[in-house]
Order: structure tokens, then C-alpha cells, then sequence
């Protein structure tokens, strides 16, 4: 049976932590708690059950964290868990099954993260699979019987294990601002792919006006990138297009709204055109752009743009055309929409 270490990072974690805890007791050999500043009772708390408990002096850095508790770590494989993480039994059950039979080549086992949007977080999934589970010290071996060679690639097994995602709150302002203030400025590294992506979904999905004009720079810069990939420019056009809406540029926010509408377009693009229209008084025009958000795009930053978001619109378009029974027949397909999401 393999030994595992969990390592967490915390921060004011009191309502959440002893839930997170209690659902993973038994299943590890050691436990290392990274405190990250708490003002409430979390490392009292996180004493009850580890007297492994550390401080650490944020610096906005989430992977500098996390490498910190990982050094304390001396089992064999390293567990990460956030403190609003939960495993029920059935997946308690898995993960003991897992680390009896877990054979010694795997490096990375990855376990599906659930329950998002039940939990209204800001992912646009409700489960996908991550890497929770790696091995402290990683050998290396030599493969293929001729010209051999070094493995260098993980090992990676896909279990069937469930954690799920339980939140008490979201943490947008505080992402954000690690955004900014990382890549906010003209002399910022430009953002790479993975992290533009999110930072574009927390944007679109609870940023503020202010948010997303503080985000201009960032996401010019990307644009201008040698080699910018037409993933990277959909993201950057579709929060520039936003934020240069609300600034009332109509020049610039048709600039970058065209580039995404012209390629295949997003549900997105179709709400801001939407929004656009329908504040100048164009009904027709905002039906027809509402109409393909909801039918004729998928979303990219915000799965709700696609769907109740979406049929909401337009039935307050309908509404304001005085077409009622139309505008009631959009809002029941909005709540059907919002219903069937929670069961995907």
C-alpha cells in the first residue's frame, strides 16, 4: 500500500476545513496544513488534526504556496486538497481501494472534480478531471527494448473517484486582483495561454465593469503576442469587447466583437451585440443577436451566455415588443435550461 501526504494551503477557512478533514480521515498518513494568514479559527482548527501546521507570508502566489507545504511533505505520494473539498463515502471507499492497488509506475492520478454548478463556482464544467494525487519524488526509467531511451513523460491514471466541489463564497476579487497585479502593467510578462483563459471566464463571469476595464492592457498585449493562437484571440477580443462597451467606444468594441463574429463566433459576441442593440432602442436587432446566442453559438467563457442568460433576454425583448406569450415561452425554457444543468 502506497503512503500518501496531504498537503493543503488555508486561509480563513473556520466554516469549511473540519467538513474538508473529516472526509479524508483515514485515508492519509500524514497531514500538512500551510496557513496563508487566517484571522479566524482555522489553525486551531487544522491543529486538531495534524500538529504539521505551517505559516506562510502570502505573496499572491498560489503555486509558491503550494510548493512550500509540499516540502514538508515524506510519504511517497503528495495529495493536494483545497479546504471546500469534500469526499463522500462512496468515493472514500474508492480512494482506499486506490491506495491499496495503486502500482508504483503511476506518477499522476487524476480524479474528477465535481458538483460545479450546483455550487455555482466560476468553472464552466460540472466535472472534469484533475491531477490530485503525485508521487513525492518521481523516478526515472529507461523504456523501448532498442535505441532506449529515458521515460520522461508521467504516468498518468484516470480514476473514477469523485471530490466534490462545495464553496462557501467565491474568490473573484481576490483572483483578479493576483491578475493585475502580476500582468496588469506594461512591463507585465504577457499572460500566458492557460492563465488568460481564466482569467477571462472569472471576468465574464462575476468581474466587474471596473474588473474588466482594468483589464484593457492585458489583454491587447496578448493580441500583439508573436504567435497569438485563435484561442487566445477569441478570449482577449471577447473581454475587450466588453470592456470597450462599457467604456461606449463603439468603435473598438465592433473592432474586436467583428473578429470573433466573423471566425465561428460565441455566445458571448452574440450577447454583447445583443446587450449593444438593445440599449440603442433596436429590438429587432437585439432579438436576432440574442436569438443566436442562445441557438446558433456556444458559449466560451460563460456556459449561462448559451442558455438561461440567453433565453432571458430575449424574452425581456419580447416583453418589451409586447409579445408576452412568446417572452413566457423563453422563460420557461430558461428555468428547464437551468434545471437540466444541475443534473448533467
Amino acid at each position: 500500500m502506497i503512503t500518501i501526504s496531504l498537503c493543503m494551503i488555508v486561509k480563513n477557512e473556520e466554516s469549511v476545513l473540519e467538513r474538508c478533514l473529516d472526509s479524508l480521515k483515514g485515508l492519509m498518513d500524514e497531514i500538512i496544513i500551510v496557513d496563508t494568514g487566517s484571522t479566524d479559527k482555522t489553525k486551531e482548527i487544522a491543529l486538531r488534526y495534524t500538529d504539521k501546521v505551517y505559516d506562510f507570508k502570502w505573496c499572491d502566489d498560489f503555486s509558491a504556496a503550494r510548493n512550500y507545504a509540499s516540502s514538508f511533505a515524506t510519504c511517497e505520494y503528495i495529495y493536494t486538497a483545497d479546504a471546500d473539498e469534500v469526499l463522500d463515502e462512496e468515493n472514500r471507499r474508492g480512494f482506499m481501494q486506490l491506495k491499496e492497488a495503486l502500482m508504483p509506475q503511476i506518477d499522476i492520478v487524476q480524479m474528477l472534480y465535481s458538483g460545479q454548478y450546483e455550487s455555482n463556482t466560476v468553472y464552466n464544467f460540472n466535472e472534469e478531471y484533475r491531477a490530485k494525487l503525485f508521487k513525492r519524488i518521481r523516478t526515472f526509467e529507461f523504456k523501448n527494448p532498442v535505441h532506449e531511451c529515458l521515460r520522461t513523460e508521467p504516468v498518468v491514471f484516470d480514476s473514477d473517484i469523485r471530490i466534490f466541489h462545495k464553496p462557501h463564497g467565491l474568490h473573484t476579487d481576490r483572483d483578479i486582483a493576483i491578475f493585475e497585479k502580476h500582468f496588469g502593467n506594461e512591463d507585465s510578462p504577457v499572460i500566458s495561454y492557460d492563465l488568460a483563459r481564466m482569467y477571462a471566464k472569472e471576468l465574464y463571469i462575476s468581474g466587474t465593469d471596473n474588473q474588466f476595464t482594468g483589464a484593457i492592457g492585458v489583454f491587447e498585449r496578448l493580441l500583439k503576442k508573436e504567435g497569438c493562437t485563435p484561442d487566445e484571440l477569441q478570449y482577449a477580443c471577447i473581454i475587450l469587447a466588453r470592456a470597450y462597451r462599457i467604456m461606449g467606444q463603439e468603435d473598438k468594441f465592433f473592432k474586436y466583437a467583428i473578429k470573433v463574429a466573423l471566425s465561428e463566433g460565441c455566445s458571448e459576441i452574440c450577447m454583447e451585440l445583443g446587450d449593444y442593440y438593445r440599449q440603442k432602442g433596436d429590438l429587432d436587432e437585439a432579438h436576432l443577436w440574442y436569438y443566436n446566442a442562445a441557438f446558433e453559438t456556444t458559449p466560451v467563457c460563460n456556459i449561462h451566455m448559451g442558455g438561461d442568460t440567453a433565453l432571458n433576454a430575449l424574452a425581456e425583448v419580447l416583453d418589451a415588443s409586447g409579445l408576452k406569450e412568446q417572452a413566457d415561452a423563453y422563460r420557461e425554457q430558461a428555468e428547464i435550461w437551468k434545471k437540466n444543468l444541475i443534473n448533467i
